[in-house]
């Protein structure tokens, strides 16, 4: 629920920033949380991430792509 909540606030701020589209990833995705040489289960659970991709499950989208916020099941 937490998940969805940020994903809200996110897209609320995306939208009354004057339409700066390219600040949304910067604001999505944090490359520091990447760590390529981490292992994740892998389970199918999909989660959309912040950024519309859907990955295969919230480990994935964080670990590998530094996804700050998802929902669950597959984006649209």
């Amino acid at each position: 629920m937490k998940n969805i909540l940020l994903l809200s606030a996110l897209f609320i701020f995306a939208c009354s920033n004057g339409g700066a589209d390219q600040d949304i990833p910067n604001m999505c995705v944090d490359e520091t949380l990447i760590d390529l040489e981490a292992v994740c289960i892998e389970i199918s659970d999909p989660v959309c991430g912040c950024d519309g991709v859907t990955y295969d499950n919230e480990c994935i989208a964080i670990t590998f792509h530094g996804v700050l916020a998802y929902a669950e099941g597959a984006c649209d």
